[in-house]
Formats: structure tokens, sequence, C-alpha cells
């Protein structure tokens, strides 16, 4: 068989399986659930989805619309169990609003509030409660939303990793564009908003678990001003935009690309990827494009104006080296390939396993 023919046939039985609508046959929950892979996409699509039957739930997204009276809402719910709570470039605190207020932003609506839940262990620090504290206050402030209230509750000693973050935002849509997963059409350009993975290999430095040094801090912040910079660029021509954060942008490459039926076509060579990640990801035998991020999001613009949204994108607040890295394709549908440095292809697949836990 000839390598052409070979690859289509791999191709084939790849696209034939992930026309399979997953399916969650777990006997138990396992941390590979909660990594934003193909175990979390078994549990979200195959158990909770068809639970919470809706056309909101439909689109999975990253946050849920509804209209209130012609007003255009979005509404999201998350919730941050990081460990350490303090890494280089931010905290839990920090992470859990812009978190919230980046799957608010990537969904095309203007973050307005949160409310802000704890989850303390009993014995933590009062020193570190107030810094935590400090931190959600003054990151709500700069992503310019309100904190309108929250619970608390104290478990045992043990019971928690010193304390979790519970978070629901609320923003309103703006009309500029209509975004949607499966809105991608073949020649489409993919855009990214800077580096790549430096969240998640912050994380494991702070750890110290591969016993390396490096000057290399979480990418922790708002999107909104990038995904308010993309819109005023590119309009009704941007299709839709993913944050990448658990499982990285393979996750959220693969999941759009999925949702709408078209192939996405990566060059590996201009993926942005930080020496300090890749040096990490080596070592660990994973793709960088896994390593979870907290200030990075895909978009997908017409190819008329991509270069438009490009530069509108880096000269948003830490977007500066956003790059274009791709583009959609009519085949194979919902596969992204990734064209190497050595002239090679092989297929980008989502995370599998976990093998940085607690990173968000």
């Amino acid at each position: 068989m000839s390598e052409g023919g070979r690859e289509g046939r791999m191709l084939g039985i790849v696209e034939r399986a992930r026309a399979k609508r997953p399916r969650f046959r777990d006997e138990r929950v396992t941390m590979a659930h909660g990594a934003g892979g193909k175990s979390s996409q078994a549990l979200v699509e195959g158990l909770l989805a068809p639970a919470f039957d809706s056309p909101a739930m439909a689109e999975l997204g990253d946050a849920g619309r509804l209209d209130v009276e012609g007003l255009g809402l979005a509404m999201t719910s998350d919730s941050f169990v990081v460990r350490p709570i303090r890494f280089p470039g931010g905290s839990i605190g920090e992470l859990a609003v812009n978190g919230t207020v980046n799957d608010l932003a990537v969904s095309g609506a203007r973050p307005l509030a949160l409310t802000v839940s704890l989850v303390l262990e009993e014995g933590l620090e009062a020193a570190a409660l107030r810094a935590e504290v400090a931190a959600i206050a003054a990151a709500a402030e700069a992503a310019g939303v309100e904190v309108l209230g929250g619970d608390t509750k104290v478990v045992e000693r043990g019971r928690c990793e010193r304390m979790y973050v519970c978070t629901t935002g609320l923003g309103r849509i703006d009309r500029r564009a209509s975004l949607a997963t499966g809105a991608i059409r073949p020649g489409d350009r993919v855009l990214v908003s800077g580096p790549i993975g430096a969240h998640g290999t912050a994380i494991m430095l702070a750890r110290d678990e591969l016993g390396l040094e490096a000057d290399l801090r979480s990418d922790t912040r708002s999107l909104w001003p990038a995904a308010d910079a993309l819109l005023e660029a590119a309009g009704p021509g941007l299709r839709c935009m993913r944050d990448a954060t658990r499982g990285g942008i393979a996750s959220a490459l693969n999941e759009l690309a999925r949702a709408s039926e078209v192939g996405l076509a990566v060059e590996e060579a201009a993926l942005p990827v930080p020496p300090e990640v890749a040096g990490a990801a080596e070592l660990l035998g994973i793709d960088p494009a896994h390593v979870a991020n907290e200030g990075v999001l895909v978009a997908f613009v017409a190819p008329e104006l991509a270069a438009a949204a490009l530069a509108a994108l880096r000269a948003a607040p830490g977007c500066g080296a956003a790059a274009e890295i791709g583009e959609a394709r009519a085949e194979p549908p919902g596969t992204v390939l990734v064209d190497t440095a050595f002239g090679g292809r092989r297929v980008m697949d989502m995370l599998a396993g976990d093998p940085l836990p607690r990173i968000c």
C-alpha cells in the first residue's frame, strides 16, 4: 500500500471513531475525568449533557446563553482546586476570577458579575485566607466585574486541600458577532492569543516534582480585552472562541473540530511554545499542546479578516505573541492534523489521562 493510501486508511479509522457519541462507561470516577481530555468528554457528553437536556447544554460551550425579555445573557459556573494555592504568577483566588470571566469572554459575553463560594479546610491559616480574599477582590476589580455574593463552608481537616473556590459568572452577550461552536467553515484561520503551556508548567515547577528551576509564571489573566479586540476587528467574521484551559489547545481544537465537522490543519512550527514549557514537556513525555493555560484563547476567523484580527489581538494586553497557527479544511472532519517541523504529519488528539492534576 502506498504512503498516501496508508494515511488515508488511518484517517478514515480515526474519523469513524470520532463520529460516535462518547459514552460514560467507567465504573468509578478517576482524576482523568477532571483533566479536560477524553475522559472528561465522555463524562460531559455521555452523562451530564443528556441528563440536563436543553438547547444551551447542546451547544456545549464555555457558558450557557439565555434571553430575558430581549436581553441576551450568558452564565457560567466553575470550581477551582489548584495545588498549591499560590504559585508563580498567581493564586487560587485570582485564578477563580479570571477563569470564570474568561468562560464568559470567549462565549462573546462582556463579564458583569460573579458570586464566589469558599470551601475552607479546618486549620487554614488566617493569613492565607486574607491573601486569597484580597486576590479575588483585586482580580475582580481588574476584570471590571462585581462580586455580588457567595457562600462559605468549613470542612474537617484533611477533607480538602486548604481551600477550594467555586464561582458563578454572569455576562451580557455582545452583538458584534454570533458565536457558535459549530460555526467554523473550511478556509477559516486559527489564531492563538499567546504562548501556550505556561500555567500547567508553572504549577508543576511550584510543586518541585521534576527538580527543575525556570523563570516561568502562570499566564492567568482576564481574556475579555482580547475577546473585545477580536469582536471589534472581525465582527461577524469571528466564528467562535475557546479558552484553552484543561487539556490545553489540543482539547480545545478537537472539541471545536468535532462540533463544526471540519478538519483542522495546524503548523507545528507556528505554535508559540516557550522553551521552558518545551523542556518540561519533553521530560514528562507529553505534548505542550496538552498543557493547561489560564490566559490563552483560540479563535476562528474568516480568512479575509484574519490579518486584521491578528493585529488587533497582538495589541491586546498580554497577547503580543499571538499567532496564526493553521486553518480549517473540509477533510477529514472532526480531526486535527499537525504538519510537523520535519515534513511529516500526525494527529493532534485530545489528552488521555491526567499528567498534571490539581492545576485549576
